[in-house]
């Protein structure tokens, strides 16, 4: 660790302490930032510990619609974004404009919406899931059909796991959406003793081809539970950094050098510290997408 990172690492202690706040990395951050994140968690983990954190201020160190999630579920505090470019391309695949006109030609499907979506969309929807949960949401709902936005690689996972119908959105994660089959060929050749785990966002061949497919916080889990020694990811790079931190006596293994989403590397310690000095970029929601959005949260919530 570098003399300028430790520095950095001290200020953000020192001005958390200041403004009362917390600051929450998702895991594919950088090592530095995750080093100064009090927690580091999932998209949605990150919004409910922000919810119950004593802290006056939440720093969010992930994307633009996590941070907006932080504030639907924390309204009276302050929530910072520290990188406002960061955004992502998936959410960003639908609007609620273009939402509202796909249900008219669906009128009898139930809206469910993954967490990685804005919260203009979300407020269109009658209900949120997780990578985590989607299934189980799913096969909860007493309806036929479904929905499923933005998604579609993960809206055809929950398709095989439900009798139900699923429409999908036809959406997708550029980094998950770029692995292929011939780079579970190349990884499984070069690592023939390792399990294979894969994020439902991934193609469903890759999907189909994987020996487990998890959320982030299930190939967390995963990796300490299981007794493979080996290991091969098949998600963002930056979760790496916290299994090999938590796991010193496995091996872990990049299923793709592909797997890398410029938009969570935006963030830095030098940003957090003006964020904390600043108290801006504040994310806030508009009251007229407020409700509706905290009402598809929370009745994900009651299920899961």
């Amino acid at each position: 660790m570098s003399e300028r990172t430790r520095q950095l690492l001290a200020r953000v202690k020192e001005l958390k302490a200041w403004r009362n706040a917390v600051v929450l990395a998702h895991n594919y951050q950088i090592e530095e930032v995750q080093d100064a994140a009090d927690y580091i968690g999932d998209s949605f983990g990150l919004s409910r510990i922000a919810a119950e954190t004593k802290a006056d201020v939440v720093v969010l160190c992930g994307v633009h619609f996590m941070a907006e999630g932080a504030a639907l579920l924390a309204p009276d505090k302050i929530v910072l974004l520290p990188e406002p470019l960061a955004g992502c391309p998936m959410a960003d695949m639908v609007t609620a404009e273009a939402l509202r006109e796909k249900r008219k030609q669906h009128p009898g499907a139930t809206v469910v919406t993954y967490v990685n979506s804005s919260a203009a969309v979300k407020a269109e929807s009658d209900i949120c899931v997780t990578s985590a949960n989607a299934v189980k949401v799913v096969n909860s709902l007493d309806c036929e059909e479904i929905l499923f936005v933005p998604d579609k690689n993960l809206a055809n996972y929950v398709a095989k796991h439900t009798n139900k119908k699923v429409i999908a959105w036809e959406g997708y994660c550029l980094v998950h959406h770029r692995v292929s089959s011939d780079d579970v060929h190349k990884a499984r050749e070069a690592h023939p003793d390792a399990v294979l785990v894969v994020h439902p966002e991934c193609r469903p061949e890759v999907v189909a081809a994987s020996d487990y497919a998890l959320s982030t916080s299930g190939i967390l889990q995963f990796a300490g539970e299981t007794k493979h020694r080996k290991l091969i990811i098949g998600t963002e790079m930056g979760i790496m950094y916290r299994l090999r931190k938590e796991n010193p006596d496995k091996v872990f293994y990049l299923l793709s050098q592909g797997l890398v989403c410029p938009n969570m590397k935006y963030t830095t310690l030098g940003k957090i510290v003006q964020a904390l000095e600043t108290l801006q970029p504040r994310i806030t929601v508009p009251d007229n997408v407020r409700d509706g959005a905290r009402r598809a949260l929370l009745r994900m919530l009651e299920i899961a």
